[in-house]
């Protein structure tokens, strides 16, 4: 995979627009090997959180490729019950020595707790100026938690991840994250399988001679969201890092912009509690 596309965030920290989640990829050997197939591949994102309960594994991943810390961008994320002041220092630290780095490239808020926003985020503030982190952002943040975030912060957000895909493009949510200057990013790029067989993107896939999970992964980079597909198997790491050899037109772009029926296959975070 050549992956030529990357994102320049607000700390002049260069982001590759593509990279691999590990969402519900047990720690040990699979997560192990996902990393290391996909930095194999020429994938240069790995994105973990506190909760996956992989940090471990995605660390020895990253080790065991013979790459440069400096050349692996890694992203992990403070969970709900940590969120505050000193617990989400503490939470940094721990992941930190889960991972065995001493830093990470990216450390989002994984989901909004409106009477922490503050304190929450003058930690994660203090923790970029320790160059323990290069760059900080926030997840499943919907306009009006970004309006409170923005309130009281100092620095913008420089990534909000969500669930996003063709069937709930999030339209309001990236106009908010574009005034800001926040790139927003997929969690859920092929929403977990039930796009591909959609009959519009069959079509195009065809049409290019690809794979309809190619074919989604590349409108959300024209669009300008990052994306971060998840599998365990190497042929799928493969496949979806396989997505920088064609380009869609524009009839095709909104022939999936057409998708858009606000189908959210995740919690809403106006009432997820973690």
């Amino acid at each position: 995979m050549n992956n030529p596309l990357t994102a320049t965030l607000h700390e002049g920290v260069e982001m590759p627009m593509h990279g691999l989640g590990v969402f519900q990829t047990p720690d040990g050997e699979e997560v192990i090997n996902a990393v290391n197939w996909a930095l194999e591949d020429g994938y240069r994102l790995i994105d973990t959180a506190m909760i996956y309960r992989n940090e471990t594994g995605v660390g020895e991943g990253i080790r065991r490729s013979g790459l440069a810390r400096e050349e692996v961008f890694v992203t992990t994320k403070l969970w709900n019950s940590d969120q505050g002041y000193e617990t989400t220092l503490a939470a940094l630290d721990a992941s930190l020595g889960l991972l065995g780095v001493d830093h990470v490239d990216l450390y989002l808020v994984h989901w909004p707790s409106p009477e922490h926003t503050e304190a929450t985020w003058r930690a994660l503030e203090h923790l970029q100026a320790q160059g323990l982190t290069r760059a900080i952002g926030v997840s499943n943040f919907k306009p009006h938690h970004l309006d409170q975030l923005m309130a009281t912060a100092q620095i913008a957000p420089s990534v909000n991840q969500v669930e996003l895909h063709p069937n709930l493009q999030q339209q309001e949510t990236r106009a908010a994250c574009a005034e800001l200057g926040t790139i927003p990013q997929a969690w859920s790029p092929i929403k977990q399988g039930q796009i591909l067989s959609d009959p519009v993107i069959g079509s195009i896939a065809q049409r290019l001679g690809v794979t309809p999970a190619q074919v989604v992964l590349r409108w959300h980079l024209e669009e300008g969201i990052a994306t971060i597909p998840k599998s365990v198997r190497r042929d799928r790491i493969r496949e979806n890092g396989d997505v920088f050899s064609f380009t869609l037109t524009e009839q095709d772009l909104d022939a999936i912009r057409a998708l858009d029926i606000g189908d959210r296959i995740g919690p809403d975070p106006d009432t997820f509690g973690g």
